[in-house]
């Protein structure tokens, strides 16, 4: 049926004057949206944390089921995504069945117009088992630094594509999972002549200061489809570095001389970040600190993972050179020690690996150009001093405790390696072998090698990045981006060690077996 009405000449114009003055949406646009994909985390035996994003002011709802027909909907949680949080929401959802496939789907519904719904995202994650069945994981770090973004038509950050063919369990970001302190330009002149065209956007242009910008810089990383369809497929365990607040941080950070900065105030910027990156990280929260990025998660009988914070609770960076432990050796900090050596007593799992967000013993200078000062644990040659003492406490606590099967998994140094410490070969003597593996970046600039610290003994057995002498933040058509895949046996326990480039090259592997009883 078409009504038709008679309009005067005045009514006509004002009509067209509001039909001007505000652009017409239609139904599709008028609809609340999922902007950037879903996301699971922390997934342990019966409980996994969701994510999502909208775009405006909505109600998510979040349905929860053991398969994608969602016939059967298991669980229901509804969240308010507001202004406050960016309109981003997350849940931890517990009481799953163990070792299952869990699928979740989340749907959007305008505050304004609670009747209007917008298309719903379906995401999955695997819970863990509560038997001993194999288990499969891969782990990286350092995503859209030194400006290399994404660039479409080189098909965007493909290391995550890489890592999705494995079909891993659960992904380990160790830390700098965005670069609030690299601004993406329009385009990058390549060494061979071409051009690396990035996707730009406002908050990513300029270094972050405001919590909009911060929380930016994690939109931005959004915006490549190989990160959402990982996200959407893979559950992600998540923990920080520096670049999430600015290269380098810690208490005795300047940036008075930094002029891309208007806020100098280095704590109120790390209070900032801190805020974005559990807004868009799916990582479940800690009661007794609310941005705590130190936990353990458990995989399962075969494996226990131990997320150090090696950032936030450190002292000023400096020479680390300190022949005794005093206040300005701090690193990990007495607190997180003794959760470390209580939960490492504790643990139950045949395998426990400690996630760090920093190597051992690779030098980290605090001023990469002048190379003087400490950012990381190693301060050279030599006997004990400065950080080192914590990590030796540590590690003679394993080893006297008789903890087992213990390996170390990093990524900082923008190259892949693979080192075994030795205590016949250390200066400092008292703890037991053990293997730590070095991968990244995952999407950043390559750089290496760097010197290796002997205190503790290590071997390097592995290493690929830039060889000594050629150029730094190699760009990532040069093809040194990397990633480690871990694979559990659920029968034998071993547990076999890869490191892989963005091609899913075999670089080196090893096969660990577990000491049993």
């Amino acid at each position: 049926m078409i009504l038709r009405n008679r309009l005067s000449r005045r009514s006509f114009l004002a009509a067209s004057a509001a039909a001007i003055a505000m652009p017409r949406l239609s139904f599709a646009q008028a609809r609340p949206v999922i902007s950037h994909g879903v996301q699971s985390g922390d997934p342990s035996v019966g409980s996994g944390v969701v994510w999502t994003r909208a775009d405006r002011p909505s109600k998510i709802r979040f349905d929860i089921a053991t398969t994608d027909s969602f016939k059967n909907v298991i669980r229901q949680v509804t969240l308010d995504a507001l202004p406050e949080s960016d309109f981003a929401v997350k849940a931890l959802i517990e009481n799953l069945p163990a070792g299952q496939d869990i699928f979740f789907r989340a749907t959007p519904f305008d505050l304004s117009f609670p009747t209007t719904t917008g298309e719903a995202v379906v995401g999955r994650f695997k819970s863990a088992p509560a038997d001993k069945r194999s288990i499969s994981f891969v782990w990286t770090g350092d995503t859209a630094g030194q400006g290399w973004g994404i660039d479409e038509a080189r098909g965007g950050m493909r290391c995550y594509a890489t890592m999705a063919k494995h079909r891993p369990d659960f992904f380990i970001h160790s830390g700098d999972t965005i670069y609030a302190d690299n601004p993406i330009v329009a385009e990058v002149k390549l060494p061979d002549g071409t051009l690396w065209k990035n996707v730009v956007t406002e908050d990513k242009s300029k270094v972050a200061e405001t919590l909009a910008e911060f929380r930016g810089n994690y939109k931005y990383n959004l915006l490549d489809r190989n990160v959402r369809a990982f996200n959407a497929e893979v559950p992600m365990l998540a923990q920080w570095d520096d670049h999430e607040v600015t290269n380098n941080w810690s208490p005795s950070k300047s940036l008075q001389e930094d002029k891309r900065y208007t806020e100098k105030n280095v704590a109120l910027l790390a209070a900032r970040a801190a805020r974005a990156f559990h807004d868009y990280m799916p990582i479940a929260a800690t009661p007794q600190e609310a941005n705590r990025v130190y936990r353990k998660v458990s995989y399962g009988p075969l494996l226990d993972i131990f997320f150090l914070d090696m950032r936030t609770y450190r002292a000023g960076n400096g020479a680390n050179a300190q022949k005794e432990e005093g206040p300005e050796t701090v690193f990990l900090g007495r607190e997180q020690i003794a959760w470390l050596k209580r939960e490492l007593t504790q643990s139950r799992a045949t395998w426990k690996v400690i996630a760090a967000d920093m190597p051992l013993s690779i030098i980290v200078y605090d001023d990469g150009v002048k190379k003087v000062g400490s950012e990381a644990v190693a301060q050279g040659d030599g006997t004990v001093a400065g950080r080192e003492f914590e990590f030796a406490e540590l590690l003679s606590f394993i080893k006297h405790a008789r903890i087992k099967n213990t390996v170390w998994l990093t990524a900082d140094v923008h190259y892949t390696a693979a080192n075994y410490y030795d205590p016949n070969k250390a200066q400092y003597q008292d703890f037991e072998p053990f293997w730590e593996f070095v991968s990244g970046p995952v999407h950043s600039g390559s750089f290496g090698p760097g010197g290796i610290d002997n205190t503790f003994g290590p071997d390097q057995r592995y290493y690929k990045g830039p060889k000594q002498g050629e150029a730094q933040n190699q760009p990532p058509t040069v093809g040194l981006q990397f990633f480690g895949h871990v694979a559990i046996d659920g029968a034998s326990e071993v547990m076999t060690v890869t490191l892989r480039d963005v091609e899913d090259a075999n670089l080196f592997q090893v096969k660990l077996e577990p000491k049993l009883g």
